[in-house]
């Protein structure tokens, strides 16, 4: 069985690579919006504000997702440990 420590450990890196996946992703959607946009819209045939939009929506669900499935275990675990 594995032990609470090395659940909390698990968690912890989890939460660092997705948390540096975020500021990344934030960073250079930030620098480069209309760039970033315009290949989106190339891609799925949209108006550039359209992929804009969709982005910041992915971006925000995956934010709650990284809350729910990394941070709340992590916190949960060195709470109980």
């Amino acid at each position: 069985m594995i032990s609470i420590e090395t659940l909390a450990t698990f968690f912890g890196w989890c939460t660092v690579i997705n948390l540096a996946f975020i500021v990344l992703a934030f960073l250079f959607f930030g620098a480069f919006h209309e760039f970033a946009g315009g290949v989106q819209s190339k891609i799925f045939g949209t108006t550039r504000e359209e992929a804009k939009a969709s982005f910041s929506h992915v971006f925000l669900q995956y934010r709650i997702a990284f809350v729910v499935f990394n941070l709340a275990p992590y916190i949960a675990l060195k709470i109980m440990s």
